[in-house]
């Protein structure tokens, strides 16, 4: 298990990725944008969406940085954009750490399989830190 920095980004993530990429002299990340998520009619994506990274990460000095910008309408706060994600290939202990910390706190997605993950929840706990949970397979980036 690893607990990874994820940072959000308010449209100028990509920039600050080469940034960082250059900074500490790491491989060129691979990078998903929101228009390369699989389209969902219900929740038709803005154009302006659709080039903004929905996630890359950077291995620094062995640690696992990520990075998204923040979906277009949704909040951003200088300061406020980092979480903490949690990577297992242990299913049990994403559900006992996640069922522990969203007590008098928030749950902002359910543990659920999703197309990135087989097992993917959030939530932001009762000390105001933000929580990602991923289920890490093999064939998972």
């Amino acid at each position: 298990m690893s607990v990874d920095v994820y940072l959000n980004f308010n449209g100028n993530c990509r920039e600050a990725v080469e940034f960082y990429a250059q900074a500490f002299n790491t491989e060129k990340p691979n990078m998903m944008t929101f228009g390369e998520a699989p389209p969902n009619p219900e929740y038709p994506l803005p154009e302006e969406a659709k080039d903004l990274i929905m996630h890359t990460r950077l291995n620094i000095s062995g640690s696992n940085v990520m990075f998204s910008d923040v979906f277009p309408g949704m909040p951003f706060v200088e300061g406020n954009n980092v979480t903490l994600a949690v990577v297992t290939n242990n299913k049990e202990e994403i559900d006992s750490a996640f069922h522990i910390l969203k007590e008098g706190g928030t749950i902002e997605m359910e543990l659920q399989e999703t197309f990135w993950s087989k097992y993917y929840g959030s939530l932001k706990d009762k000390f105001g830190i933000h929580w990602q949970f991923n289920l890490a397979l093999e064939d998972c980036g």
